[in-house]
Parts: structure tokens; sequence; C-alpha cells
């Protein structure tokens, strides 16, 4: 059981890490590009409807079999060890996007109100170095788990 559940937890984080990465990479750079502000928000609102869904069904699949690896391997105690930093940091970072999915429609209304009716540029320009900084803790995260799960 346990081979499956790594493979379904691996492929449910390549298809959610790998679309904050083609969001991050190719979606900001066409958005910010755009001259017509509200076609940059119809384009990203399009694009970021249709990745939520799919990201929010990865970040379940990704939690519910990453919480029973933890379980049946019996690897919690490595949580905020120092020899645990890998899993301690799968962790952190499924909790930030979990929260940032759940509250996915909050943060978007404060997002897009006041300041971003009058300067969308400034507003995609922030949102896609949140992205980046994002993207970066997910490979870094991405990369301790892995080089820790085989020994490192």
């Amino acid at each position: 059981m346990t081979p499956l559940l790594q493979a379904v937890h691996v492929i449910a984080v390549l298809i959610w890490i790998g679309g904050v990465a083609f969001v991050t990479i190719i979606v900001f750079p066409m958005i910010i590009r755009m001259e017509n502000s509200m076609e940059k928000v119809f384009f990203f609102q399009g694009v970021e409807h249709r990745f939520a869904k799919i990201a929010k069904v990865c970040v379940v699949i990704t939690g519910l079999t990453g919480g029973e690896l933890l379980r049946s391997s019996g690897k919690w105690h490595l949580i905020c060890a120092p020899h645990g930093m890998g899993v301690t940091m799968m962790v952190t970072m499924w909790t930030l996007y979990a929260m940032v999915l759940l509250f996915e429609g909050r943060l978007f209304k404060v997002i897009f109100k006041g300041e971003a009716q009058h300067d969308t540029a400034k507003i995609f320009k922030r949102l896609s170095t949140f992205h980046w900084v994002i993207l970066l803790l997910s490979i870094f995260t991405v990369f301790m788990g892995v080089y820790n799960a085989h020994g490192g």
C-alpha cells in the first residue's frame, strides 16, 4: 500500500507545484505584458479560477496521502525535529497552500479592490513576486523532502 500512496502523493504534488510553476513562469509574464487592465484581470481570473479547482483537488490528495504516509511509517515525530527538516517543510508548505486556497475568494476581493482598480500593473507585479517566492519555497521543499527521504 505504501508504494501506491507514495506514487499518488508524488503525482498530486507534481501536478500542483507544476501548475504553480506554469502560472508563475508562463502566465504572469503574459499578463504583465498585456496593455488593457480589464483584459489582465479577466485573463488572470479565468486561468486562476480553472487552476484553483485542480490545485484544491491536488492539495487535498497530497494532504490525505501525506498524512497517511506519516501515520503508517510512524514518522510524525520528525515534524519540527532537526533531522526532520524535509517533513517539517512539506507539512508547512501544505498548510500554507491549504490556507491560501481556502481563503482564495476573500484574498481576491482584497487584492482587486481599491488600488487594483487604478493600478493593475502594480498588483500583478506583486502577485507575480508572491508566486515566485512560493514557487521557489515549493521547489526547495520538494528538494529537501526527497533529499531527507533518501538519507540526506
